[in-house]
């Protein structure tokens, strides 16, 4: 189980050059390479909350240098390094904050398209297919339920939005007109890939991965897997023991914080109100299972 020594809510590395600042990573810019460093923040309904998850950036990055190593054989990816020690030496003032939650990769040129698949009808997908008997304009068979497989996973593309607003679903026309019809393609079958490999791998751990995101870049023309992947933030994980149709099951992700915060009485205006330490403890205690069962 991957460990830090702090719970990690501010990145204020003055003397590294930034290159920008998320809910939960912030990035700083040696040329051609770039540092990703995840926080142990959390975000909920568009805020980022005042309590941090201990462990949580190390999850993410332990779970993104596992996939990464593991899915090599489908795409090529960014990363270099997790050793601290192989980072660019105006690092190693911060190494102790940058141990265990940090990847060193190569910098690319952002595809503006977040690839989701879809193996499983839940969330929006559920609610559009509940208004449309479709999901983001993809005709679906009558009769499914909440939470059941689909036949065939759908790939369903995201216009990523600007830093605080919210990414746009588009069709797969759509994709090829913003990025063109040749890379559109390369990138469905490829995330397509991903998925299916994942998929096979979480179940043979008794997980189920409802659905996933992946972001891509261009290097030289070639494409390259970046940001992370097939992580609890960016995956909706079940565990097969959990699982049934009609409900939503129980995710291995920040789902505690969103029922807590729904319930709580906050009107999702600041102040943002600080999490319970059970409910902290909670969430931990789901991302390290989730990577305790991928990774083992």
């Amino acid at each position: 189980m991957s460990t830090t020594k702090h719970v990690l809510t501010t990145i204020d590395f003055k003397q590294l050059p930034l290159f920008k600042t998320g809910k939960v990573r912030s990035v700083f810019d040696f040329g051609d390479m770039l540092l990703i460093v995840a926080s142990d923040r959390v975000s909920a309904f568009d805020f980022i909350l005042p309590t941090g998850i201990p462990g949580k950036g190390a999850v993410l990055t332990t779970l993104s240098e596992l996939w990464f190593n593991k899915t090599k054989q489908i795409v090529n990816n960014h990363l270099i390094t997790t050793d601290v020690k192989q980072f660019p030496s105006q690092t190693t003032p911060y190494h102790e904050f940058l141990e265990g939650r940090s990847m060193l990769v190569k910098k690319t040129s952002l595809v503006p398209v977040e690839c989701v698949v879809r193996g499983y009808l839940i969330g929006s997908g559920w609610k559009d297919y509940q208004q449309t008997g479709k999901v983001c304009g993809i005709d679906l068979p009558e009769g499914l339920k909440q939470a059941g497989k689909l036949d065939t996973p759908i790939f369903t593309p995201a216009f990523k939005a600007e830093q605080g607003e919210h990414d746009e679903n588009i069709s797969f026309e759509k994709m090829g007109e913003l990025i063109g019809d040749s890379l559109a393609t390369k990138l469905k079958k490829i995330s397509l890939d991903l998925y299916e490999f994942g998929r096979q791998y979480a179940e043979s751990r008794g997980i189920i991965l409802a659905d996933t995101k992946f972001e891509f870049g261009l290097l030289e023309d070639e494409i390259i897997l970046i940001d992370e992947v097939l992580t609890p933030d960016s995956s909706r994980y079940w565990a097969k023991t959990d699982y049934q149709e009609g409900i939503s099951p129980p995710s291995y992700d920040k789902q505690i914080v969103r029922d807590y915060l729904a319930n709580c009485g906050w009107n999702k205006t600041e102040p943002v109100p600080k999490l319970p330490e059970d409910v902290i403890q909670k969430v931990s205690q789901k991302y390290h299972e989730v990577e305790s069962l991928l990774s083992n």
